[in-house]
């Protein structure tokens, strides 16, 4: 039988809304002891009042203690529930593009939250993230190859928040054979992802549209890319018609895929490479007297807690100012962060504030976010997280 799971009284109110997470501070622990919970073990949540509100996993060791998977009381926790998501976000993403490499299932945004899903052609990349989903893991797997038919599907366990809900970290290939090389096609760009050992899934579907509307911006250009990754801003920028692209990021092991995506699209005459840290690195070329048409900032995450707002403010600052110390008279800033905890004004003050303290002028001429198949959740701020500002930079 299904245990229940109280909360205490007005504690529904976020779930009323529409929102998915329990805090463990709002369940009533002398009705409904959370000891009493394995982690992973599905619950009725009911209010104070006894009203049924939904079905949720529980992780009674997780500040984040239940997360809503249905509102329908009847609705188990199983791979018919997985099939019926796994279409509901297949449809959207079938209506949204026209080729099969995008983000499937994103999380609390396609109403399953813990589950993180890339699709790479007939490649699927899982990353399973709370106890709840683990312990579904066969149901996921079962679902997704009636609903998507995969020849591999790859787990990528090993994120932050598995350790915070007491998980162990590992990367398997659960089912099918990988590939050679894992290939996806993005703004007409083709590359090769890293999907065992590259960062989160492999690569960050997350800046397509931000991408594309940057690749409009770069002929001709001389362009660095900064924090470069496996090159998805910069070879883009080079199929775009750069005239020179320069990647930095401190992985030789992500270098040596920027190398190979820009040879797969025949622009490896204008992509170099350079390894080290971003920061140094940016001292390094204003020492060495060197300028740039367009600079792209995309950094990880600065900003991972609420605590660390006044230092990552004070590093996305530094960042934004040595970057623009690099732009000729008329150039073109692209600076994007991924810190849910940094709100877009906050961003917009500190690309204002590196402006002006280069004593340049900035004009925003493009506000960009996650793409559609990082759907946001109205009720859940938390899955609104992307930031990029396209800022032309010029003197008065």
């Amino acid at each position: 039988m299904t245990q229940r799971l109280r909360l205490n009284k007005n504690a529904d109110r976020r779930l009323k809304a529409g929102h998915l997470w329990i805090y463990s501070n709002e369940v009533d622990i002398k009705e409904t002891p959370l000891k009493n919970f394995a982690a992973g073990e599905p619950a009725l949540v009911e209010a104070s009042n006894g009203k049924t509100l939904g079905v949720a996993y529980v992780n009674p060791h997780s500040l984040i203690c239940g997360r809503i998977m249905s509102r329908d009381p009847e609705m188990r926790l199983d791979r018919s529930l997985f099939v019926h998501r796994f279409n509901q976000a297949l449809a959207l993403r079938q209506r949204l593009f026209d080729q099969p490499f995008y983000r499937l299932i994103h999380g609390e945004g396609d109403l399953l939250p813990g589950l993180v899903i890339d699709r790479f052609g007939d490649v699927l990349v899982v990353q399973l993230n709370t106890a709840g989903m683990q312990a579904l893991a066969e149901d996921i797997v079962d679902a997704l190859e009636k609903v998507v038919k995969p020849s591999a599907i790859v787990f990528r366990n090993d994120t932050g928040g598995r350790r915070q809900e007491g998980l162990e970290a590992h990367v398997e290939v659960v089912k099918g054979t990988l590939p050679d090389e894992v290939l996806l096609v993005e703004n007409g760009v083709t590359f090769a992802v890293p999907v065992l050992n590259g960062q989160k899934t492999g690569w960050f579907y997350d800046h397509r549209v931000n991408r594309a509307w940057l690749n409009s911006q770069v002929a001709g250009k001389r362009v660095l890319d900064v924090f470069s990754y496996v090159g998805g801003w910069g070879v883009q920028a080079a199929a775009s018609g750069a005239s020179e692209v320069l990647c930095v990021d401190a992985s030789g092991a992500a270098l040596e895929q920027v190398a190979r995506n820009a040879e797969l699209n025949g622009v490896q005459e204008q992509v170099a490479i350079g390894e080290g840290d971003a920061f140094e690195a940016l001292a390094a070329l204003k020492a060495d007297g060197e300028q740039f048409d367009v600079v792209i900032l995309d950094p990880p995450a600065f900003i991972k807690k609420r605590k660390d707002i006044p230092n990552g403010e004070r590093a996305y600052s530094r960042l934004n100012r040595e970057a623009i110390r690099l732009l000729g008279r008329d150039g073109l800033l692209l600076s994007a962060s991924c810190s849910m905890h940094l709100a877009p004004d906050r961003l917009v003050d500190v690309v204002r504030g590196a402006v002006r303290h280069q004593d340049r002028q900035g004009q925003v001429i493009f506000q960009g976010h996650q793409g559609p198949d990082h759907p946001v959740h109205p009720a859940i701020p938390e899955t609104s997280y992307l930031k990029a500002l396209g800022v032309r930079v010029f003197r008065d």
